[in-house]
């Protein structure tokens, strides 16, 4: 059997976006899944972007931008991105955990830099 060197880090290979988004519209059918941040929670208060757009984003939105490994083993951080509200664009941007659970750093129009 071949050991690993001590200070080799083991490299986790990216999802595919496809892939990812999947799991993230699987995960978002069952809401008992989904965390939210604090954060997350009030800027949908000042943004007026209800629970109910959020989670439509993730249930039949696309991954905008680059998929970063989190801060953890076996999270993926990305953007979900989806039209709301007749041409606005809603992103929520969503931590991937052990692919079994959504945690919702953030909720944001995308029009608005």
């Amino acid at each position: 059997m071949t050991t690993r060197p001590k200070d080799q880090k083991v490299v986790e290979f990216r999802p595919r976006i496809g892939d990812l988004e999947q799991t993230i519209k699987n995960l978002a059918q069952t809401t008992s899944k989904i965390s939210w941040s604090q954060h997350a929670q009030d800027q949908m208060v000042a943004r007026d972007i209800s629970d109910a757009e959020a989670l439509k984003v993730l249930r039949s939105g696309f991954i905008e931008g680059e998929i970063e490994a989190g801060k953890y083993s076996g999270e993926w951080k990305c953007k979900m991105v989806a039209r709301i509200k007749g041409n606005r664009d809603v992103g929520v941007a969503t931590i991937v955990v052990n692919s079994q659970r959504l945690y919702i750093k953030t909720v944001e129009w995308e029009d608005i830099r």
